[in-house]
């Protein structure tokens, strides 16, 4: 079962989100902030992770950032999930390594998309 690990610190889009990814198959790990989410990376590896750009404590950027300087976590897909939709912020977290940056609110069948998209890329690396 692939495994995602979704941090979003608004509590409701993240427990709905988890729910509908659930329900489609996937096993949703959840964290409220990047320092949550970092905590989560020393239990396991997930398959692919969805984040906030703002959230308390740690930001998606710098999350992100610190990935990107492990070896083993900088292999993983990242998507940006947020609702800033500036092109600069949207450049930045593209820039910075992420797969994929979809901005909120966005319907279902995008976000579905955009994971196998990004699944499909990691086997084919």
């Amino acid at each position: 079962m692939t495994t995602i690990l979704l941090i979003e610190d608004h509590i409701g889009i993240l427990e709905n989100t988890a729910e509908l990814l659930e329900l489609e198959g996937y096993r949703v790990i959840k964290a409220k902030n990047g320092k949550e989410g970092l905590k989560e990376l020393a239990s396991f590896i997930p398959d692919l992770i969805i984040c906030d750009l703002l959230m308390p404590e740690m930001d998606g950027l710098t999350l992100l950032a610190m990935l990107g300087k492990h070896p083993d976590y900088k292999k993983i897909p990242f998507i940006f999930f947020s609702a800033k939709a500036e092109k600069m912020d949207i450049k930045k977290g593209l820039d910075l390594g992420a797969d994929d940056y979809l901005v909120k609110p966005l319907e279902l069948e995008d976000l579905l998309a955009s994971i196998k998209k990004c699944l499909r890329r990691k086997k084919l690396s």
